[in-house]
């Protein structure tokens, strides 16, 4: 492996936090008494006489205050619920002013919910553009999780444009981008939705702090997010799931009675020398550290008056900490090893590293069979059925019928609509007659050799809605060989995030792309993902920005992918920058997918 370069300084993204912040605090100071706020977060209430906080739960508000603030997401059941709120105190004849705060921006759906339920005159709206939350150094989040299922299921495009004012104000803070690449249908409308609102906006000529974007749609790589993660923060979110970069550990990690939330983050020193290690690293580092700690701890003994004085206020309280945080990251450490014995872990990880080699495909299906009969986990089985369609191109019909209604009798009939919101994006599907592997990697062949095809076809576009995973692996070479050795202690490439089995397609793509400055060469990987690639040079920057590339996910992200792109940007001597609709994994994919009564 290449000697790894120093890597540039990332943009500070607090001035992300402290934009946002200066927002809220003008619309709060707007509201003319101490309000009661419904919201989900308590930063305001000493500074900007706010009277009493509560978290939206759509349950009754008991307050004697006369101004009601609402800080909520554009959703229609909470509209709905404010509406109630009103049109109560009206009955009760009761008279409040409130103020509805939106967030990151306001839709006319919501607006006609207030006049439908007769309340529009009573309530006054404004919009809090609080786009991106920085989780991270190199984490941007638009914590937008109901993206996935808006965009790619239901076809709503309304997020698109925030997606774009989340890029434009990114660029406005910290300067103009070079070159923008992007893959899927939703990547290239948010791509304009940006480009609209840069020709309305005036130009601020700064110098860049990164130039190159990467957008990407989720529906382009679904194999990686269905696969098991196995780097240390990736299990931790399967595990305890992070949210907003804090995770809630319970007594049997704490080895107390009490339950403590922590943040993740590279502000915690232990944490961030082992998020991206592949799980079986982590005990001996952790042990090392112990160690280590300890030997700090005894340098007291035999010190005078004047160097305990001196420990005590320069060392001490940084021992104690990273104390606290080690004990932590032991305790979480002990719990996922529990937890992953007690689900046959090894056999779980060997299935799916059958699925995505194509070995043994029968042998992968009895294990399926065996995870449902027994109802092992409801989503674990459905993530199986989805790679197993998805790296064999759907499933045969036999197959498709059998494990169907094996999984509706083991986990309910009501699962019938989740079967057909999966088929629908193409993530479990039944083989057409005749279509098996094969007949569809031929015909894919034909029309790639074809160079009379120019823009797709209307047959090529019901034939690419196929995963034509296996051809794409092959020629990407996303599955290692079989029978190598792999060294997950001196990873080689990617694939280490899944223990050396599968590098994520979404990496490799954007690996790719910026190694060839574009998608020349790849012709044959992109008509296989249904096109809807591109790459625009938007100016000419030459500077240390070059190095720092900002990869948007649109429909979500995982840890993992994020693991391989801090491994790829060290052997590349370049940082990369995720910002994501929200933070993704298996379970958090397939929940957005179930029927919503199941």
């Amino acid at each position: 492996m290449a000697a790894w370069r120093d890597a540039p300084e990332l943009p500070d993204f607090s001035l992300l936090k402290r934009l946002a912040r200066d927002q809220l605090i003008f619309l709060l100071e707007q509201v003319t008494r101490p309000p009661t706020v419904s919201l989900y977060s308590s930063f305001f209430k000493k500074q900007h006489e706010v009277d009493k906080l509560y978290k939206v739960e759509l349950k009754p508000i008991v307050s004697s205050s006369d101004q009601l603030c609402f800080l909520i997401r554009p959703r229609i059941q909470t509209v709905k619920w404010i509406s109630d709120l009103v049109n109560a105190d009206k009955v009760a004849g009761r008279f409040r002013r409130y103020k509805i705060i939106f967030t990151p921006q306001k839709f006319y759906a919501c607006e006609t919910v207030l006049e439908e339920q007769g309340v529009y005159g009573d309530v006054t709206t404004d919009e809090w553009n609080f786009y991106i939350l920085p989780l991270d150094d190199d984490i941007l989040s638009l914590e937008l999780p109901e993206f996935f299922r808006d965009n790619f299921l239901e076809g709503d495009q309304r997020w698109v444009t925030t997606a774009g004012s989340a890029l434009h104000l990114l660029q406005s803070v910290y300067g103009s981008f070079s070159k923008v690449y992007g893959i899927g249908r939703c990547a290239k409308m948010v791509y304009e939705s940006w480009r609209e609102l840069m020709e309305e906006g005036e130009q601020r000529t700064r110098q860049p702090e990164f130039a190159k974007v990467f957008l990407v749609d989720r529906d382009v790589d679904f194999v990686t997010p269905l696969c098991s993660q196995v780097v240390y923060e990736g299990l931790v979110d399967d595990l305890f799931r992070i949210k907003c970069g804090t995770v809630e550990l319970g007594p049997d990690v704490t080895s107390s009675d009490k339950s403590i939330k922590v943040m993740l983050n590279s502000q915690d020193k232990v944490f961030s020398e082992i998020r991206n290690e592949h799980f079986s690293n982590v005990f001996g580092f952790l042990s090392q550290k112990a160690k280590n700690l300890q030997t700090a701890y005894d340098k007291r003994r035999g010190m005078d008056i004047q160097q305990m004085k001196a420990f005590v206020s320069d060392e001490l309280k940084g021992l104690k900490q990273e104390h606290r945080l080690l004990s932590l990251h032991i305790g979480a450490s002990e719990s996922m090893m529990k937890k992953k014995t007690k689900q046959d872990f090894q056999e779980l990880l060997k299935t799916e590293h059958s699925l995505l080699e194509g070995f043994e495909i029968r042998e992968c299906i009895t294990y399926i069979e065996e995870h449902i009969n027994r109802q092992v986990s409801m989503i674990d089985s459905l993530r199986l059925l989805c790679l197993l369609s998805i790296t064999e191109n759907g499933l045969l019909s036999k197959d498709y019928r059998s494990l169907k209604a094996q999984y509706l009798q083991s986990y309910g009939i009501k699962h019938l609509l989740t079967f057909a919101n999966l088929r629908q994006l193409g993530l479990l599907e039944e083989q057409q007659a005749g279509e098996t592997l094969t007949v569809m990697e031929s015909k894919v062949g034909k029309l790639v050799n074809d160079k009379t095809v120019g823009k797709l076809t209307d047959a090529f576009s019901s034939l690419a809605k196929k995963s034509n995973f296996r051809a794409l692996s092959k020629r990407l070479a996303l599955v290692p060989k079989s029978g190598e050795e792999y060294d997950l202690r001196v990873p080689r490439d990617m694939a280490y995030v899944f223990s050396g089995a599968y590098i994520p397609l979404s990496c490799k793509l954007i690996e790719q792309v910026l190694e060839r400055d574009g998608w020349t060469g790849l012709e044959e990987v992109t008509r296989m993902l249904n096109g809807q690639e591109f790459a625009v040079t938007e100016a000419r920057n030459k500077t240390d920005a070059q190095r720092i590339v900002l990869v948007m996910f649109l429909g979500g992200c995982t840890f993992s992918e994020i693991s391989a792109l801090r491994f790829l940007g060290k052997e590349r001597g370049c940082r990369f920058v995720v910002v994501t609709t929200a933070i993704t994994n298996s379970a958090r994919l397939l929940e957005a997918l179930l029927d919503n009564h199941a």
